[in-house]
């Protein structure tokens, strides 16, 4: 029964492990911040959650099993939270990419003198 636990907790820790560095390639290699968040997602809730299964399978029904299941619960509800927040974020300082929307300084108010006159409809 242990060799069957041992097996299947390696397997989790492996898969968890490929599934980080793959994030971390994303996270180097996609072009702009919105896909990189979502490369970040796949490091927060799939990797950190297929280690955490993993090693709450190696610690057995200890008390730190019980730690690593809060932790889980931890990420689980703080990870989109996070994600969420830099997606609004990014949103609201470089605008959406492929919409041609975009704010270049969202802090600073425009004067009567930078606004661009309006044509007229007629």
């Amino acid at each position: 029964m242990n060799v069957i636990i041992d097996v299947a907790s390696w397997a989790l820790l492996m898969s968890g492990s490929v599934l980080i560095i793959i994030g971390a390639i994303g996270i180097i290699r996609l072009p702009d911040v919105f896909c990189r968040m979502h490369a970040a997602g796949i490091i927060d809730t799939s990797g950190a959650g297929l280690i955490l299964a993993g090693l709450i399978l190696q610690a057995g029904f200890t008390l730190v099993a019980v730690k690593l299941i809060f932790i889980g619960v931890f990420l689980f509800f703080t990870s989109p939270t996070t994600t969420h927040a830099l997606a609004g974020a990014a949103e609201f300082g470089i605008g959406i990419p492929g919409t041609g929307k975009r704010n270049p300084n969202p802090r600073k108010k425009e004067t009567e003198e930078e606004k661009e006159p309006r044509p007229s409809k007629t």
